[in-house]
């Protein structure tokens, strides 16, 4: 196994138990704790885990993001209605992408009566949603499996989303600013979200007002790369209008 993709394994392995010693963490991976503990050290820069004597903790600091299953049952009210707006904003014959997120999985449920679309995703959760759509096509992206969200990431999604060009990416994100972009906690997701914007005529991001003004450690994109947010109705005019200022279409829902 890679650095990198133990790396990303130990993230994942840690925000499933919430704790985990070095010695666990050795014996998991089968490697030394020295490298374990080289592992770990790296993980902390990047903000991801918090070490402790003799192990690691999920840091719920500013650069750490709750696990799938948290986020799935926060803001869920909110989602749902940016899902559905945000569904609006698809045409008939659209091929668009759906980042992996629980907002876009609201995307992905008022589409299900739509025909004529294409949805590229690289989440599995996404692409079970729509597996009895027969108005969309799906196409999954590929690539390292990240169990505990059914997120698809890595090498080989990169390298599927550099060969397609869509109308339309629905971009989620832990963090947003009106000045500063998208910004994310976690390096080895970055690369596949610019991948999708890269990819796509029109960028729309879907996020709850909870992840308005927030920064994370990496930059995913410039907010002159972004043309459009959905967002609730919880935004208070003094958010949506900094957003507007920096040349970004503000939907409410």
């Amino acid at each position: 196994m890679l650095p990198v993709e133990r790396k990303m394994r130990i993230v994942e392995y840690v925000k499933q138990n919430r704790v985990a010693t070095v010695a666990a963490l050795a014996k998991q991976f089968q490697v030394h704790e020295a490298t374990i503990r080289r592992d770990l050290a790296e993980i902390e820069m990047e903000g991801l885990l918090r070490r402790t004597h003799g192990g690691v903790v999920v840091d719920r600091g500013a650069n750490s993001e709750a696990s799938f299953s948290e986020r799935a049952h926060e803001q869920t009210e909110q989602k749902e209605r940016i899902g559905k707006a945000a569904a609006a904003l698809v045409e008939d014959g659209d091929h668009v992408i759906l980042d992996s997120g629980t907002t876009t999985m609201h995307i992905a449920r008022h589409l299900q009566h739509r025909s004529g679309i294409t949805v590229v995703t690289n989440d599995i959760n996404i692409a079970a949603e729509l597996k009895d759509a027969p108005g969309i096509t799906v196409i999954v992206t590929g690539g390292l499996l990240y169990r505990s969200s059914y997120m698809l990431n890595g090498m080989f999604t990169d390298q599927v989303l550099g060969t397609l060009h869509v109308q339309k990416a629905f971009i989620g994100t832990p963090a947003i600013h009106p000045k500063h972009g998208l910004t994310h906690p976690e390096a080895q997701l970055v690369p596949t979200k610019q991948g999708m914007i890269r990819a796509a005529q029109e960028i729309i991001v879907v996020a709850d007002d909870t992840k308005i003004g927030k920064l994370s450690l990496h930059t995913v994109a410039p907010i002159e790369a972004l043309h459009r947010f959905v967002t609730g109705y919880e935004a208070t005019e003094a958010q949506t209008q900094a957003f507007r200022e920096s040349g970004v279409d503000v939907l409410q829902a």
